[in-house]
C-alpha cells in the first residue's frame, strides 16, 4: 500500500527535521487549493520526491504561520515573508537556509503568475549578508562588457557562440556548468523564459530572459550552431559536434578577453 506523502510529512517528520515546533503544523493540516496546485506543478517540474517533500514541508509551515497570524495568503507581504523565514531558518545551516529562501521565492513567483497576489514578492526575498569570503568576487562593470562586445565578429560561428555565452553569463548570472547543461527544450522564446535544471545550493529555476539575451541565443542557433540531432544548446565547433564542455566555453571567453587586453574569466561576467 502506497502512503500519502502529505500525511507522512505531518505524522512522521524526518528525524533530522529542524523546523521549530511553533511552525510545525498538526497532523492532517489542510493546505489551500492554490498550494496543492503549485505542489503538483513543482513535482512535475522537479521529478524528485525528496525535493517535493521539502517544498511541501516549508509551504505547510508557511500556511500554518499565516493562519496563526490571521494573514490571508493573497494578502501576504514581504514583511510577513521575512518574519516567517527568520523563524523557520532558526535551526538550519547557512546553506540550507539559502535553499529554503529559494523554495519560498519559487512559490511566490508562481502565486504572482497565477494572479493570486498582485506583486512579485519573489524579487524582494533577500539573503542576509554573509561575511565568510576572504576576498571579494572579481567582476566587470557594465561599460567594460559593452565595450568588449563591440569586438566580437558575428560572422563567425565561434564568435556567435561566445556572444551567446557572454549574454547568458552576464545578464542571467549563469555558471559555466549551467550554461553547457542548457538544451533547446529549456528555452521558451515565446514566453522569454529559461529553465535551469539545477542551480548551486538550490533546486531548479525558471528565469526571465531579456530581449538582448534572446537575440544573442537565436543568432547563435541560426548562424553558429552546427546541424545536429543533439538537443544540447551549445555544441563543439568540429565534427562530430559533441556537446560543448565547461573547458570549451571558459577557454573561448578567456581567450577573447585576453585578445582585448583584459585578464579576466567567464566568472567575472556572472559576478
Amino acid at each position: 500500500m502506497t502512503s500519502d506523502p502529505e500525511t507522512d510529512l505531518n505524522t512522521h517528520p524526518h528525524p533530522r527535521c529542524r523546523v521549530p515546533e511553533n511552525l510545525m503544523p498538526p497532523p492532517g493540516h489542510p493546505l489551500p487549493e492554490i498550494t496543492h496546485r503549485y505542489l503538483d506543478y513543482y513535482r512535475h517540474q522537479v521529478r524528485s520526491e525528496l525535493g517535493t517533500r521539502r517544498m511541501r514541508q516549508i509551504l505547510a509551515s508557511l500556511d500554518f504561520y499565516l493562519q496563526n497570524s490571521e494573514i490571508p495568503l493573497n494578502e501576504i507581504s514581504i514583511h510577513g515573508i521575512d518574519q516567517f523565514l527568520a523563524l523557520y531558518n532558526t535551526n538550519y545551516s547557512t546553506g540550507t537556509a539559502r535553499t529554503n529562501r529559494s523554495y519560498i521565492r519559487q512559490f511566490l513567483k508562481y502565486l504572482y503568475r497565477c494572479g493570486h497576489i498582485n506583486k512579485d514578492l519573489s524579487r524582494l526575498v533577500e539573503s542576509p549578508p554573509e561575511f565568510a569570503p576572504s576576498k571579494p568576487p572579481k567582476f566587470l562593470r557594465p561599460h567594460e562588457v559593452q565595450e568588449l562586445l563591440k569586438f566580437i565578429d558575428l560572422s563567425r560561428a565561434k564568435d556567435l557562440r561566445i556572444y551567446a555565452v557572454i549574454h547568458l553569463a552576464y545578464y542571467l548570472g549563469l555558471r559555466p556548468k549551467e550554461i553547457i547543461s542548457l538544451t533547446l527544450n529549456d528555452i521558451s522564446f515565446r514566453q522569454k523564459e529559461i529553465f535551469i535544471h539545477s542551480r548551486k545550493n538550490c533546486g531548479p529555476a525558471h528565469l526571465p530572459v531579456p530581449d538582448n539575451v534572446i537575440k544573442a541565443v537565436i543568432a547563435y542557433i541560426i548562424g553558429g550552431r552546427p546541424e545536429s540531432l543533439s538537443r544540447t544548446l551549445f555544441l563543439q565547433l568540429v565534427r562530430p559536434y559533441k556537446p560543448a564542455t565547461r573547458t570549451d566555453i571558459a577557454r573561448d571567453v578567456r581567450e577573447w578577453m585576453i585578445d582585448n587586453s583584459l585578464c579576466a574569466s567567464i566568472y567575472w561576467l556572472r559576478h
